[in-house]
């Protein structure tokens, strides 16, 4: 699977100590330089997925500015989020894995939420639909986080399959077991699961739930802060999980593409980035 993302990335969008720095993406690059560079998404794109008042906000920051309690934003934002969907495009342009920042599963039509600014993978999904003239996507997340933000987008699309699997009862609160329906599909993790009970999940609940849905793309939400030594969470998958989760994703439809969401340790996000690359790979 190719890799998609931008020189700029570790440069844009600074977040003075955040988790969710600019160091992740430099780690990345220095991991996989050989990557395939991706052009900004369009504005109109954009608006496919978040109203005009809050892009016309986002366009409009330049200073250090909160837009929620876990969410900063500076002069160089809307540029690194206008990438970051750029770089989510090219991958289901290219059938690759754009390693991109901000992430954006948590990013809601009208506002930001949870690090996020952009619904990157939400946006390329409606790209895939109007451009590839894909039919029926499906949307997987594992990040350790509910995806509410891509939840909220598709909630009442019947094209769109969204399924996420994630640690429950945690931050930010939604996507319980009684959340659920035609095509969403929220799989709740006990603090503590690891390999076993993630592969049993997609055995017994995902890959039917995919199968049903027949998509022509699955577009993976590669969150990796669901590992054993991420600090963000109490999930306790392996790099070999995060191989097989890949792996399972890129067997379920004839297109997949990945764009990066969670993951906060520095030293094994690159490894896992790697791992799940081999997965995606067969």
């Amino acid at each position: 699977m190719e890799i998609v993302s931008h020189p700029a990335f570790p440069d844009l969008h600074p977040t003075f100590g955040h988790p969710e720095a600019p160091e992740r993406l430099a780690v990345l690059h220095r991991a996989f330089p050989d990557f395939a560079t991706c052009e900004p998404a369009p504005e109109d794109d954009v608006l496919g997925c978040h109203t005009r008042a809050y892009v016309d906000l986002v366009r409009s920051i330049d200073d250090v500015t909160w837009l929620d309690l876990d969410t900063v934003a500076s002069a160089s934002s809307y540029e690194a989020a206008l990438l970051a969907a750029g770089a989510a495009i090219e991958a289901v342009r290219r059938g690759g894995f754009a390693l991109l920042r901000p992430p954006g599963h948590h990013a809601l039509p009208d506002r930001a939420m949870g690090f996020c600014l952009f619904a990157n993978a939400a946006i390329a999904a409606r790209w895939a639909q109007r451009e590839l003239g894909v039919a029926r996507v499906a949307v997987v997340d594992f990040d350790v986080h509910h995806g509410n933000g891509t939840e909220a987008i598709f909630r009442d699309d019947a094209s769109v399959l969204f399924v996420s699997l994630h640690q429950w009862p945690f931050w930010p609160g939604t996507g319980g077991p009684d959340d659920q329906a035609a095509t969403t599909l929220n799989v709740p993790m006990r603090a503590g699961s690891g390999d076993e009970e993630y592969v049993q999940a997609f055995e017994r609940m995902i890959e039917p739930a995919l199968a049903r849905f027949d998509a022509e793309l699955v577009l993976v939400s590669a969150g990796f802060d669901a590992h054993v030594d991420d600090p963000l969470a109490d999930i306790r998958v392996t790099d070999e999980g995060f191989r097989e989760l890949a792996r399972r994703c890129a067997a379920a439809a004839p297109r997949c593409a990945a764009v990066l969401e969670g993951g906060y340790n520095l030293e094994t996000l690159p490894h896992l980035v790697g791992a799940a690359l081999e997965g995606f790979g067969g």
